[in-house]
């Protein structure tokens, strides 16, 4: 994989980050025990959760699970195994050694599935997709169908397929009708296009993929050199694929049925969600905590930077209708038929692809506000160079 043309501090801390299954537990699945009070303790265990990438404010409701205590009023012990780079979480999670929970992408384990991995979604953590296809305001490039002829910026390692399929969807063909880049992880192949890019320029890109807690904040966050003034959202062509209806759902939480089979283990699922779910309703509830926790966890973030990604994380989550964690029925149908129409996956994945009782029986212990109604997106302002 090529490195970074602006750092590999910067490359490495970019974010990694990317059936119609009716039924709402596995066949044969017994009721999951440790639904009592968040307090509700149950027999030790130390176990491991595979981030998608680096640490960042992307995971800081875990990590905010971990500094409030609530890991340990669930007799838990969490390790948390830093992504990044060229580790693909999807397969160190199907390992039959592997960490015993894992967050990757929908449609990157619906594609392992497939290859016969038997990981399990055991909670639907963000409501909402959050990649963007990102041009120059002047391109003209607005729609999908409009890359046709030119360079189209995807990253690697299962974060290519929203950008894959929304393309196939619009009926164009990779190396006949639009040229894929292995885009590295930041947008510096975008700011390298600024006065254009021509088809034979292997430094740029004419759309580049971009999280809106992330790349797109670091656009925003970068100085124009035309004015000497920051780049504003008005320099900027956004596609985004929750309007456009080709988004697949992202940030899940999942672990592999064989383990969830052997004794105990659904009460220790059970036990970590709940934790986790309390974690991420006080990053919810008080965000400047959760930036500190991911600057204590060693991203290499600037304050900034994080508080604009806690910011939109939080909007992924909240608010969660039908309570954190949940699965949206219509937003798993629409991720599997995006995935199968855009020949990601070849087939519907078969049931037991997900199960919802594990998060069920977690929120049944949580006492705090587990749906977030109230919540209203605060404005964070861009700071430069993200500091």
């Amino acid at each position: 994989m090529k490195r970074s043309r602006i750092g590999l501090a910067l490359a490495m801390t970019g974010t990694l980050v990317l059936a119609a299954c009716q039924a709402t537990e596995s066949p044969g699945a017994s009721e999951p025990a440790g639904s009592g009070s968040a307090s509700g303790g149950g027999e030790a265990a130390t176990v491991q959760l595979q981030l998608q990438w680096t640490p960042q404010a992307q995971f800081a409701g875990y990590y905010a699970a971990q500094e409030q205590g609530y890991y340990e009023d669930e007799n838990l012990t969490v390790e948390f195994l830093p992504g990044g780079g060229d580790i693909v979480p999807q397969q160190v999670g199907s390992a039959p050694d592997g960490p015993e929970f894992t967050i990757a992408w929908v449609p990157k384990v619906l594609q392992a599935r497939e290859a016969g991995s038997d990981l399990v979604q055991i909670a639907q953590m963000f409501q909402r997709a959050a990649t963007l296809a990102v041009s120059w305001g002047d391109s003209g490039i607005l729609t999908p169908d409009q890359w046709a002829g030119k360079r189209i910026g995807a990253w690697p390692f299962g974060n290519e397929l929203e950008v894959i399929a929304t393309a196939t969807m619009a009926g164009l063909t990779e190396g006949e009708d639009y040229t894929r880049v292995e885009q590295d992880f930041d947008m510096s192949e975008l700011l390298a296009a600024q006065d254009g890019c021509e088809t034979s320029d292997t430094d740029c890109v004419d759309v580049a993929e971009a999280m809106v807690y992330n790349e797109y904040a670091q656009l925003l966050e970068t100085t124009n050199p035309d004015t000497g003034e920051l780049f504003t959202p008005a320099d900027l062509n956004v596609l985004d694929y929750n309007s456009y209806g080709t988004a697949m759902l992202q940030d899940a939480l999942w672990a592999r049925e064989a383990w969830l089979a052997e004794d105990g283990n659904e009460d220790v699922a059970t036990r970590f969600l709940r934790a986790s779910f309390r974690g991420w309703i006080y990053c919810r509830d008080n965000p400047d905590d959760c930036v500190q926790y991911s600057l204590d966890q060693g991203s290499l973030w600037g304050q900034g930077h994080l508080t604009w990604m806690m910011n939109e994380i939080n909007d992924l989550i909240w608010p969660s209708p039908d309570g954190i964690g949940a699965l949206d029925q219509d937003a798993w149908d629409q991720t599997v038929e995006t995935a199968t129409a855009g020949e990601i996956l070849t087939e519907e994945p078969a049931d037991g692809a997900f199960r919802t009782d594990l998060a069920d029986a977690a929120r049944e212990g949580i006492e705090e506000d587990a749906i977030g109604t109230d919540w209203v997106k605060p404005v964070v302002e861009v700071t430069p160079g993200g500091e």
